[in-house]
């Protein structure tokens, strides 16, 4: 009698075993094993052709280099205002399809969100760098409407960084957001209004801290793909863009520096989960809670 559970059970966790093992297959393969290789690479020096040596060199480089502390700073400063910006556009854009649109016109706003997402990254970086050019659609607009008096340069700046980092992120703040807000009781706000609440109050104690787990796990996105992007800061900021990323670039295509690159992808991957622990702590929001929004 006891045979027959036992066998089912050992059943059960065979099969679950055998679904997981494409997906355990490939995180090994492709996240795991990748990243113990890096960090062996950071941590050794070449003294010689084909000979290394373990140190910390590649470490100590990053931490007396202004260059590279200053490019390390200036991503995270310009990450966190990317992420903060994505936030006001996307939330007041989530209300809308959550709670005030009806039907097809909730889909449609959001297939709207959806539409510059069936595009590469690159076409859609291309096709700011066609707008904001001296030569590009903008700068003839405001010349035409007697702004300027000659077309002038939008590229190559902070606010045209941010601009393609908001752009390329909206969605991933949207998604949460919208499945946040959906499941908040619409008669929570109706009653808050009868007692004479306004709506900033209701704003600030009722929709943040029910859509806590949504704006933590859309910031926690956002920033860690804003702070990662090569392309956009590089095409619309030029060569003075001074993204992290195109440091580590350098390092691996251009210096054949491994190690150095190696160190500076492991720096750049602290950041990104000391900004998730910051976040989880001051949002006081579970890992596991925020993920099912994402």
């Amino acid at each position: 009698m006891s045979e027959a559970p036992a066998r089912a059970r050992w059943s059960r966790r065979l099969v679950l075993a055998l679904l997981l093992a494409p997906a355990l297959l490939w995180l090994l393969a492709l996240i795991i094993l990748p990243h113990v290789d890096l960090a062996v690479l950071s941590f050794r020096e070449r003294v010689a052709p084909r000979e290394y040596t373990p140190s910390l060199a590649q470490y100590r480089t990053f931490f007396t280099e202004p260059l590279y502390w200053h490019v390390f700073v200036r991503t995270a400063l310009l990450s966190a205002t990317a992420t903060l910006i994505t936030l006001l556009v996307a939330f007041p854009i989530a209300w809308i399809i959550a709670k005030l649109a009806r039907g097809r016109t909730s889909a449609l706003l959001f297939v709207v969100c959806l539409i510059p997402f069936w595009v590469s990254e690159t076409v859609r970086t291309l096709g700011w760098m066609i707008l904001l050019r001296e030569s590009g659609v903008l700068p003839a607009i405001l010349v035409h409407l007697g702004i300027t008096a000659e077309p002038v340069e939008l590229l190559y700046h902070d606010a045209t960084i941010l601009v393609g980092l908001v752009y390329t992120s909206l969605l991933f703040m949207v998604v949460p957001l919208v499945g946040s807000l959906e499941s908040l009781d619409n008669s929570l706000i109706e009653a808050a209004y009868d007692l004479g609440a306004r709506g900033g109050a209701i704003l600030r104690t009722i929709v943040i801290p029910h859509a806590a787990p949504g704006i933590t796990a859309g910031c926690i996105v956002v920033f860690m793909l804003t702070l990662g992007n090569y392309l956009t800061p590089t095409l619309l900021g030029g060569k003075n863009s001074l993204w992290f990323t195109e440091q580590i670039y350098t390092q691996f295509i251009t210096r054949f520096n491994w190690e150095q690159g190696a160190a500076f992808g492991f720096l750049l991957l602290a950041l990104s989960t000391a900004m998730v622990w910051l976040g989880l702590k001051l949002s006081g929001q579970r890992f596991s809670d925020v993920m099912r929004r994402v």
